[in-house]
């Protein structure tokens, strides 16, 4: 079997596979490639030593059966028998589920995540997006300080367990998409710089040194980079790459990275003749990011929305700290916006960042379904203090507000796991480091995070107990009670008008029309014939909709007789209620 590793500053480099030493040669072809043959099957042991130095695991290492710090392991992903035929699942029309696979069930593994999926199919979501799935130190952990971006994390249960979750999902009509994370990697396991420039100190990022795309050696980081993510999409028949934080992605090419990425991807769709895409975090707000390449932009199919979350959880709750405070103003006009606009920072001034911020949208080229709206994802629950869903909060009424704005908005919907019936449980930070001193680092810097903010040490979860991830694990008794079971029925109502009405994924931005009364405490749009109106009030609301008639489609509290559009033109919508309708 051929080995080969880029280790451009070593001087020697020795490949130790299955016990056995052997030196790798220079590659002739190839400026800091070593190439070498070995006797190796399926699931071999091996690792390089630069220099005489302590074997390391391999930088584009397919597996790490103990973790990563152990030697890697040869994966032949061609042994792997595929069951189910794949056409591929596009992202127009989709609706997401964000999942973590060590909370999903409290067995944490992607077999126990696989025999939950029959569940998301009948909700009516059409893509399983996964939360990062690349090695991280110990068995529990968000994944986001994750190592060796071509495996899959060991008590998940590693590439096989990946692939039959990927099958069943694919049986089942789901297309899945993976999390994964190119802005930095975690501390522990991190043997990258030992090998090369995978770094840079030209530029610095929250979690230190930036990885290298534009110094000397980015032209291997970023095919390293490349590599990685394209070998999730063909060896694990991936439908698309969540792509973390690409606002800290440091690049000052020419070319940037995002664009060369997209064009891989949309290269290797056409290939494979199934539907690829990307869907980028990103706080800059600048619709570059998702404008194809041909008409300048880098060419990312969707970004998550934060703008939309933010003026939705606003005018839920009501609080306004921290980058609440731009939407908390008027919740309901900045909700507004963003449902008209995509974004409500798009150039104007942001109190919280002290200058102007964003770049405005133009609703004319950029279709909706390039934005993802949620009213919950990990982010938002997990980095509160206490990890607590709108569900502690909120009225199941209020929380039926939620998913009706998000279901029916004209962006690509996205629910967090658990949302769909109300899910008791929090969802809450933790970790699990085997290092003492990094354990103790990252418990202090959460306690004193949060103590800047006026939260008591002990009201803090500590990251590092194991209860902390147990009391984050999904109850999948609770779909069965109430008041659950009618928040779980409501979404799966509204699932269905959005699979069913082309006006709910119909893409243009500028058919959109908002009417709000933010004293009254109500919101409604339209989308064409079908309109939605939401009462964040404690009073009935009568809502303006003129005296067309209407037929109700959903509705979270009965609508009474003479209650809809009738010669006053007036909808009469409950407190913390909403009414989705069609009008003729």
């Amino acid at each position: 079997m051929q080995f080969e590793v880029w280790a451009p500053q070593a001087d020697r480099v020795t490949l130790q596979c299955d016990g056995v030493a052997s030196a790798l040669e220079r590659d002739p072809e190839r400026a800091g490639w070593w190439t070498g043959e070995a006797r190796a099957q399926d699931g071999s042991r091996y690792g390089f030593a630069l220099d005489d130095g302590p074997v390391r695991p391999d930088p584009r290492s397919r597996r790490q059966p103990d973790g990563p710090d152990g030697l890697s392991a040869v994966v032949d992903h061609g042994r792997y028998d595929w069951r189910v035929p794949w056409p591929g699942r596009a992202l127009p029309g989709a609706v997401l589920y964000e999942l973590h696979v060590g909370t999903c069930t409290p067995e944490g593994t992607l077999d126990a995540a696989a025999g939950r999926l029959g569940h998301l199919a009948a909700l009516g979501v059409t893509h399983v997006e996964l939360m990062p799935l690349c090695p991280f130190p110990g068995r529990h952990g968000w994944g986001y300080d994750g190592v060796a971006l071509w495996a899959v994390h060991e008590p998940y249960g590693g590439p096989e367990a990946l692939k039959r979750f990927v099958d069943r999902a694919h049986e089942l009509g789901l297309g899945v998409v993976l999390d994964v994370v190119h802005n930095h990697l975690g501390p522990s396991g991190n043997y990258l710089p030992e090998f090369g420039p995978y770094f840079t100190d030209r530029h610095h990022t929250p979690w230190g040194a930036a990885v290298n795309l534009d110094a000397p050696g980015s032209d291997e980081v970023r095919a390293f980079l490349l590599g990685s993510a394209l070998a999730w999409l063909r060896d694990y028949r991936l439908d698309g790459l969540r792509l973390d934080a690409v606002h800290a992605l440091a690049d000052t090419r020419a070319y940037p990275f995002l664009e060369e990425l997209s064009a891989a991807v949309d290269a290797l769709a056409a290939e494979t003749d199934r539907p690829l895409f990307l869907i980028a975090e990103s706080d800059l707000n600048d619709p570059r990011l998702v404008t194809p390449r041909e008409a300048g932009g880098l060419g990312l199919h969707a970004q998550w929305n934060d703008d939309f979350h933010h003026a939705l959880h606003t005018a839920l709750t009501g609080e306004s700290q921290g980058y609440y405070a731009d939407f908390a103003r008027a919740p309901f006009t900045a909700l507004a916006k963003t449902l008209t606009g995509g974004y409500f920072h798009d150039g104007g001034y942001s109190g919280f960042r002290g200058r102007r911020h964003g770049r405005p949208l133009d609703r004319t080229r950029i279709p909706g379904h390039r934005l993802l709206g949620y009213s919950q994802t990990h982010d938002q629950i997990g980095n509160r203090a206490q990890g607590d869903r709108l569900s502690a909060t909120l009225s199941p009424g209020l929380l039926a507000c939620a998913a009706a704005l998000t279901l029916t908005a004209p962006f690509t919907p996205m629910l967090f796991m658990g949302e769909e019936w109300a899910a008791g449980t929090p969802w809450q930070y933790f970790t699990d480091h085997p290092d003492p001193e990094l354990a103790e680092a990252v418990r202090r810097g959460r306690r004193r995070e949060f103590a800047e903010h006026g939260w008591a040490e002990d009201e803090v979860p500590d990251p590092q107990d194991p209860a902390t991830r147990d009391r984050s694990c999904l109850d999948w008794s609770e779909p069965e009670r109430a008041p659950h079971a009618r928040v779980l029925a409501w979404y799966r109502e509204l699932i269905a008008l959005r699979h069913t009405h082309p006006d709910l994924t119909d893409p243009d931005l500028t058919d959109i029309k908002v009417a709000h009364d933010a004293e009254a405490g109500w919101l409604a749009f339209r989308r064409g014939d079908v309109r939605v109106a939401v009462n964040l009030g404690k009073e009935t609301a009568e809502i303006p909709l003129g005296s067309r008639p209407a037929r109700i489609l959903a509705a979270w509290e009965p609508v009474r007789p003479g209650s809809g559009p009738g010669e006053d033109g007036l909808l009469r919508v409950p407190a913390e209620s909403c009414v989705v309708l069609e009008q003729e």
